[in-house]
């Protein structure tokens, strides 16, 4: 599935389509997030084989890895050889559900970042790797930034496909992405009635506890236990939401229309 045909409910349910995110969207949001993937380049000591490094990374506008690496490292002796390599950026809940949570490959040629470009490279990496002050001017370390060549994003069982490194540039990170964690702890504690009422009301589900484990600008998926089984589904929004205000409006709004029998697009 390509990044503009994502636009689907999951393989949670057979239910309809529900508006969400595109791969691109969810690549490049999931990038922004994180700090550290996993660098893998080609070994110079054994030929045509994967080396793996853990690797802290900056971003650019357009959301391209950069990395400041030491000439003593392995990896960067690798990259002065080869520069291909693949960066895998995994979230912290792929710690409790490796193959159920979110990740992704971008793929690229990994080069030194030219001395008119360095300033800016520096200022963007430090900014989200403030520790690195202490050995950024050390004579033996540089920044390298990777270009991308191409990516793949996987979002759970059943999510998957190629995006195209044109698509990943030019989406944007979703609104929620720094509060969706929170807002998700939140509602999920303070609102379980809430949940509750859209699994029995627009599921028709024997619910005894309802959760949702991911949300963004355009609804969210919910997991709904039942007296038998564990069931998921998408929930969208009426409208695009831009903040966590705006979320928590757009789920009351749900659960209005849900009291009143009023149709509310899902796939539970």
């Amino acid at each position: 599935m390509s990044s503009l045909g994502a636009h689907n409910s999951g393989p949670d349910s057979e239910g309809p389509d529900v508006p969400e995110p595109s791969h691109a969207e969810k690549a490049r949001t999931l990038v922004h997030l994180q700090q550290t993937g996993g660098l893998s380049t080609l070994s110079r000591k054994q030929p045509g084989w994967p080396f793996g490094s853990v690797m802290p990374y900056g971003l650019d506008d357009q959301g391209q890895p950069s990395f400041l690496i030491s000439a003593m490292a392995m990896h960067t002796q690798n990259l002065l050889g080869d520069p291909r390599a693949s960066l895998l950026i995994t979230p912290p809940e792929s710690q409790r559900d490796p193959l159920g949570a979110a990740r992704v490959t971008l793929m690229g040629s990994v080069t030194k970042v030219p001395k008119d470009e360095a300033a800016s490279v520096r200022e963007r990496y430090l900014a989200r790797h403030a520790n690195a002050a202490y050995w950024v001017d050390f004579d033996d370390f540089a920044f390298f930034r990777m270009a991308l060549a191409d990516i793949y994003f996987v979002g759970g069982f059943g999510s998957m496909g190629w995006v195209a490194p044109a698509d990943y540039m030019a989406a944007a990170v979703d609104p929620l992405a720094e509060t969706a964690a929170d807002l998700i702890r939140e509602i999920n504690t303070q609102q379980q009635e809430t949940l509750l009422l859209l699994a029995h009301a627009c599921g028709n589900l024997d619910a005894q506890q309802a959760s949702i484990t991911t949300m963004d600008r355009l609804g969210f998926h919910m997991r709904v236990k039942t007296p038998d089984r564990m069931q998921g589904g998408r929930f969208a929004f009426t409208v695009p939401v831009r903040n966590a205000e705006e979320a928590r409006a757009a789920l009351a709004d749900l659960a209005a229309k849900a009291r009143t029998g009023t149709p509310v697009l899902h796939s539970l």
